[in-house]
């Protein structure tokens, strides 16, 4: 009987709603959901890793990787790019493995256009107000480039109707079970199941 094929879990949300901090607490609670590294031009933040946390990449060689298509999405945000590596994607969900990427929204919108069968996920903070606050304790951005990222977010908030789900991250571990949540009653679709399951009955 061929094996379950692993889920494509895409989770996107205005710039400072805690992709990254939620991303962060699932998989420390669900080690059988893989995590997909994105490339990005933009520089590293204090902490972040080259190879974990992004893949870090002068903006000649991500052009590179567009023009020969190594990329299941990309997009150009706040003057910097961002994309997907389409071939670890790939492996892992055919090996029946769960992965998630964490993306912005343009990219999430162009993955769907790629994956329709992928689930996807738009993290909503709790207010407006609450987002700047975010974004302002970060403590690495401009005023300029926070009121950019403010314009682009309500922007963005309006793109939720071509989601799926939408999860409020008001505290980040209900927002980790809300998405467990999803991914299990997704496992569970008829659609999803309907193949295995007629191949046994016809084995019998």
């Amino acid at each position: 009987m061929d094996k379950e094929k692993g889920l494509l879990i895409v989770l996107s949300g205005p710039a400072g709603v805690g992709k990254g901090t939620v991303c962060g607490a699932l998989r420390q609670q669900d080690t059988d959901i893989q995590y997909s590294v994105s490339a990005t031009t933009r520089k590293p933040r204090q902490g972040e890793v080259d190879g974990v946390n992004y893949f870090f990449k002068e903006k000649e060689h991500f052009e590179e990787m567009i023009k020969n298509d190594q990329l299941l999405e990309w997009a150009e945000y706040v003057g910097n790019y961002y994309g997907t590596p389409v071939d670890y994607v790939r492996e892992t969900i055919n090996k029946g493995q769960d992965i998630i990427l964490e993306i912005e929204v343009q990219g999430a919108l162009k993955v769907r256009e790629r994956f329709p069968e992928g689930v996807f996920i738009f993290l909503m903070p709790p207010s407006l107000a609450e987002l700047r606050s975010r974004i302002v304790g970060r403590g690495t951005e401009t005023e300029e480039i926070i009121n950019k990222r403010m314009t682009v977010a309500k922007e963005e908030i309006d793109m939720m109707k071509r989601y799926d789900y939408v999860v409020e991250n008001d505290e980040v571990h209900l927002a980790v079970e809300r998405i467990k949540a999803i991914v299990t009653a997704e496992h569970c679709k008829r659609e999803r199941l309907i193949e295995k399951y007629t191949q046994l009955v016809e084995v019998q």
